[in-house]
């Protein structure tokens, strides 16, 4: 692996030790709303194309390090990588999102689900080993996976949805087939991540984008079991290095207590969560990551400082803050206001360490 890390704060903060500013990194920060981004798409043909060429992937991922001091970088890539290395048949469609040709919709196909060879997806740990490499210590590499939830949703939906009444539905009435098809993703996620860690990933994070659409109780049962157990079968150190685990459940705020009993290092936070009773909530057991509202981005430069300024007197002069967004990025925002964040975040944050 290439030269030692420069900057580690954004581990640091993760495994809750001092640093001397709160790091932050956004999600979905490779994205539409730089127009570098969409110039590299356009050469790709499409974002299949791109995601699953890694030179093509190395260099979105290093395009908002060149415009932002951010404190780490995220591999560029889909959550639905593993359930099209199951043979679904994955598209996007423009306007549309992500498609799949063959939805789990039958006992036979669920019973004939397996968990890929990890071989099929190469393509992304080639891209992790490049990014890592480019990047050259400057920042670390997060690898991501959707959560085996999240990804039975699109599995069985065969794209997104309004209210995901077909996955729901299989939920109340054939609990055992909706068991059987996180039980393959778990081992996936897992299996996924660890070759993500092998190539080079720093730290990983799960999106469980969709696990807060479920009732209490089973979300317990259907959703945080299942990451709890990837988790478990996840890399810890590697290289000799501590490999930082995050969980991120939007709208999973009123969870957040059993959430940091998931063995996961950080739990990210939505917008809907108060910060600082969330550090309350959950005192030492981990940090936490987030959570300022995307549409804050389209506001006055002031008023995004003063959102962000709001947000790190809420969570303190405390180890363990990683700043983030409380969901993905907006393809509509103005990157100038990006780079007002991203300076205020730092400057702010470093007067409030001095603090005593």
């Amino acid at each position: 692996m290439p030269a030692t890390l420069q900057n580690d704060t954004f581990l640091r903060a993760l495994l809750r030790q001092p640093t001397d500013y709160t790091p932050i990194w956004l999600m979905r920060q490779a994205g539409r709303y730089l127009p570098e981004y969409n110039a590299t798409r356009a050469r790709a043909g499409s974002f299949l194309g791109l995601a699953k060429n890694p030179a093509y992937a190395t260099e979105v991922t290093l395009q908002p390090l060149e415009r932002f001091p951010l404190d780490a970088a995220i591999l560029f890539s889909d959550i639905l990588t593993i359930p099209d290395a199951m043979g679904l048949g994955l598209s996007f469609e423009t306007g549309e999102g992500p498609r799949f040709a063959h939805p789990l919709r039958d006992e036979a196909a669920i019973a004939s689900l397996a968990v890929p060879d990890m071989a099929s997806l190469r393509y992304v740990f080639d891209a992790v080993t490049q990014i890592r490499s480019a990047l050259n210590g400057r920042v670390p590499l997060i690898g991501f996976s959707g959560s085996p939830w999240t990804l039975a949703c699109y599995m069985v939906e065969g794209g997104g949805s309004a209210d995901f009444r077909t996955v729901k539905t299989m939920m109340y009435q054939r609990p055992d087939l909706l068991t059987r098809i996180l039980d393959i993703n778990t081992e996936a996620v897992a299996q996924y991540l660890n070759a993500q860690i092998e190539a080079g990933a720093q730290a990983v994070m799960i999106f469980d984008t969709w696990g807060g659409t479920l009732a209490d109780g089973l979300y317990q049962r259907f959703s945080l079991a299942a990451m709890t157990r990837a988790l478990a079968k996840i890399k810890r150190e590697h290289d000799g290095a501590r490999i930082p685990q995050i969980v991120f459940t939007k709208g999973g705020g009123q969870w957040l207590e059993a959430i940091a009993e998931s063995g996961a290092d950080a739990v990210g936070l939505d917008w809907t969560v108060d910060l600082a009773a969330a550090r309350q909530r959950i005192g030492v057991r981990c940090a936490l990551q987030g959570n300022l509202d995307p549409t804050a981005l389209f506001a006055s430069p002031q008023a995004i400082r003063s959102e962000a300024r709001r947000l790190l007197d809420a969570y303190g002069n405390h180890p363990g803050h990683v700043f983030n967004l409380g969901h993905g990025i907006s393809q509509f925002t103005e990157p100038d206001h990006v780079a007002v964040l991203v300076d205020e975040v730092h400057a702010y944050s470093r007067k409030v360490r001095q603090i005593k």
